[in-house]
Formats: structure tokens, C-alpha cells, sequence
């Protein structure tokens, strides 16, 4: 079977990916709330038991990648969200929702690392600041169609957007086993892959280089504080503003439309302020991206605390739009800070020692912040978000230090 190019097919995925976890997603906190019955610890909780697994599991899949296939962990990795998608769909209460995070974010694990590596191996480091934030523009692009999808199949049964997100990862899944290409990978020789010596072996050399980087510790330590302050924004504002708000009456629509719009607004906005940093940030070095890093990481905080405090319906509208905005357009310039400068042959393995950060932040931050939504109101659980991410400035500013100009400086204006 003849492969496709690398940068097509990484396009395609991500289109179909985020238009179907858009689409299963958009209004599942609602169906969590409303039909499963589930209270604002037990949201936090389902993202414990998706960070847990995130935990266990990144570093031995992105070890698998390394040895293995990026391919072969990708398809895997889409076929479990597919499974996990299924159960949560089929079974509206609390444990087999609380399986389903486990079985989906174990699938996760197989896709974060090797993605990612996948796309360097085949592209090469010159030009990812590019060819990621275009993939961030089909992303939000793609989103914004699964949301639209979302309002139509979610009127109807708030567990349908459910099978149909796990029905079209199931099929990239397929598309992805036969057309993926895997050229600028080798793997480990088969007589040594079979035994675990191997992959200590790559684990070891993947911390041998973050403990030989310094600025690769410092964005371990990031990656860290940013899953702190998350799971209280993904998992509880839309029950935020179902129980805090009153929603206009001045047009008929259901909470359900309401959420779907406001994601689109989140979409369209931020398909402009990506472009805007696309044609900025490729000419900015490690430092200076850094700055850039730290300056939208100070808006998200600032943008959380006001969801948080503020007593109108539109103003918590505008704050979480600016908070979403602005991560939509962190998150792409954060992957290609990360990327540059691994080697291949352990990038997957440091790429998912990243994503175990993250989790580990979740998994620590998130109980806490749903019992303080349960015990004092969700108001305060999204305020003490905000403050969480404080803590990743000076971050910044060490990591701008520690980081070797290779350009001369580049102006922002």
C-alpha cells in the first residue's frame, strides 16, 4: 500500500481528530451534570482517572513509539478514544464514565509522544513553528464544524455526539493504518526489541537529555504548573455557568445551543490569532519565545480569576472566551518551544515526559479544585485557577535565561 506525504496526512488527522473530539466533547460536561447527575468533585474526579492514566502510561507508550512505530502507536492510540467514547455514551453514571476516562486517556498516551515525533522525524525541526500553527488553524477550523455538528446531533440525545465522535476516530484509525507514512524513522532492530533492557535503555538516554538540557527541566517544571490550574476550566465551566448565570431569554435557546455558540466564537477568534502568531513567532529564538509564552500565560490567568469573580452572564461569557482564545494559540507555540533541540531517537520518550508532567499537575490539582467547588462554590474553584498559573512566569523568565539566542533578536512590532 502506497504511504502519502507526511504533511497531508498530518493535516488530515488533525482535522478528523479534532472535528470528532469536538463533536463528542462540545457538550459532554452537560450530559455529565445533567443526565449522568454528577456533582462538580465528580467531574474533577473523571479528570483524575484520565490524568492517572495519562500518568501510568505516557512514558512506557512514548517508549513503545520510540521502539516500535510512531505509526503503529497512533493507530492503537485513536482506537482506544474510540472504545473509551463508546462506554461513556452508552452508560450515563458515574463508574462507567469514571472506566471510559481510563480506557480513552490510556489511548491518549499512545498518540501525544509519537505524533509529535512522528512529524518531526518526517518533517525535520526547520519550519515545525510553521507547520504547527497551520495545523492549529486546521484545528480550530475543524473544531468549529464538530461544534456546529454537536448542537444538531446534541438537540436530539446528549449521548449521540458520543458515537458519533468515537465513529470518526474509529475510521481515521483505519485511514491511518494504511496511508500513514513512517520514512524518516528507524526502529530499534528486532532482536533487541524484545526485551525490556531496551527500553530502559530509552528511557535513560530521555533523561540523560533533560538532565543535560537545563531549559528542558525548566519546561518540565511548566508543564507541571499548567495542569494545575486546568481541569477546574475543562471540566467545570459550562456547569459553572449553568448553576452561577441566568441565560438571556431575549432569544429561545437551550443551554446546549448556548455553549455551542460560544465555542464557535472561541474557534473563529482564535483562527485569527493564530494566523496573527503564525507569521510572527517563526522568526523568534528559544528566549524570545519564551517571553511571548509567558506574556499569553498572563492573560489566561488574568482571564480565569474574572470568570471566576464576575456577576453577569456576559462578562463570564467574554472572560472565558479570552481564556480559551489565548490557549488555543498557547498551545501550538508551546509544542514547537518543547521540540527543539531533542534528538530523535529518544524525542517521543522526552515529548511524553512532558505530557506525565502535565498530569501529574492534574492529577494534584484537580481533587482539590473540585472540592472546593463542591464545599465553597464554583465561583472560587475558577479564581484559584488563575492564581495557580501564576507561578509559571517566573518560569518563563529562568527559561529565557537558560536558553542560547541562535538569531539575533526579532522585533514584535
Amino acid at each position: 500500500m502506497q504511504r502519502l506525504n507526511a504533511y497531508p496526512v498530518y493535516l488530515l488527522l488533525t482535522a478528523v481528530s479534532t472535528f470528532s473530539f469536538s463533536l463528542a466533547f462540545t457538550t459532554s460536561a452537560v450530559y455529565r451534570y445533567e443526565t449522568a447527575g454528577l456533582n462538580p468533585l465528580q467531574l474533577i474526579l473523571l479528570g483524575t482517572a484520565l490524568e492517572a492514566s495519562v500518568f501510568l502510561f505516557e512514558i512506557p507508550t512514548g517508549i513503545v513509539a520510540d521502539l516500535f512505530s510512531r505509526r503503529l502507536s497512533v493507530v492503537i492510540g485513536f482506537t482506544m478514544i474510540s472504545a473509551g467514547l463508546f462506554l461513556e455514551g452508552s452508560i450515563p453514571s458515574f463508574w462507567p464514565i469514571f472506566l471510559a476516562q481510563i480506557i480513552w486517556g490510556t489511548g491518549y498516551t499512545f498518540i501525544s509522544g509519537a505524533q509529535d515525533a512522528w512529524l518531526a522525524d518526517e518533517l525535520g525541526e526547520e519550519g515545525l513553528t510553521a507547520v504547527y500553527l497551520r495545523g492549529s488553524q486546521v484545528d480550530l477550523l475543524a473544531a468549529l464544524a464538530g461544534i456546529i455538528a454537536n448542537i444538531f446531533v446534541a438537540s436530539w440525545q446528549l449521548n449521540w455526539p458520543f458515537y458519533a465522535g468515537a465513529t470518526g476516530l474509529l475510521g481515521l484509525a483505519a485511514f491511518l493504518a494504511l496511508f500513514m507514512p513512517e520514512h524518516g524513522f528507524t526502529p530499534t532492530p528486532r532482536g533487541e526489541r524484545e526485551t525490556w533492557r531496551s527500553m530502559s535503555r530509552t528511557f535513560q538516554r530521555g533523561l540523560d537529555a533533560i538532565r543535560a538540557r537545563p531549559l528542558l527541566t525548566t519546561m518540565m517544571v511548566i508543564a507541571l504548573v499548567y495542569g494545575l490550574y486546568s481541569e477546574a476550566l475543562d471540566r467545570l465551566w459550562q456547569p459553572h455557568l449553568l448553576e452561577n448565570f441566568s441565560f438571556p431569554t431575549a432569544v429561545d435557546l437551550q443551554p446546549v445551543a448556548w455553549f455551542g455558540l460560544i465555542r464557535a466564537a472561541v474557534f473563529i477568534l482564535a483562527i485569527g490569532a493564530t494566523e496573527l502568531m503564525r507569521r510572527r513567532a517563526a522568526a523568534l529564538n528559544q528566549a524570545q519565545m519564551a517571553t511571548l509564552l509567558a506574556i499569553l500565560t498572563g492573560l489566561m490567568a488574568v482571564g480565569m480569576i474574572v470568570f471566576g469573580v464576575v456577576p453577569g452572564f456576559g462578562l463570564a461569557v467574554l472572560a472565558y472566551v479570552l481564556v480559551a482564545v489565548v490557549r488555543a494559540t498557547l498551545l501550538p507555540l508551546f509544542s514547537a518551544w518543547t521540540n527543539q533541540g531533542i534528538p530523535s531517537e529518544v524525542r517521543a520518550t522526552v515529548l511524553s515526559t512532558l505530557g506525565q508532567m502535565d498530569a501529574v499537575g492534574q492529577i494534584a490539582g484537580g481533587p482539590f479544585l473540585g472540592l472546593v467547588a463542591t464545599r465553597w462554590g464554583m465561583r472560587l474553584a475558577m479564581a484559584m485557577s488563575g492564581l495557580l498559573l501564576l507561578p509559571v512566569l517566573p518560569l518563563y523568565r529562568r527559561a529565557r535565561r537558560q536558553a542560547a539566542p541562535t538569531v539575533e533578536p526579532a522585533s514584535m512590532d
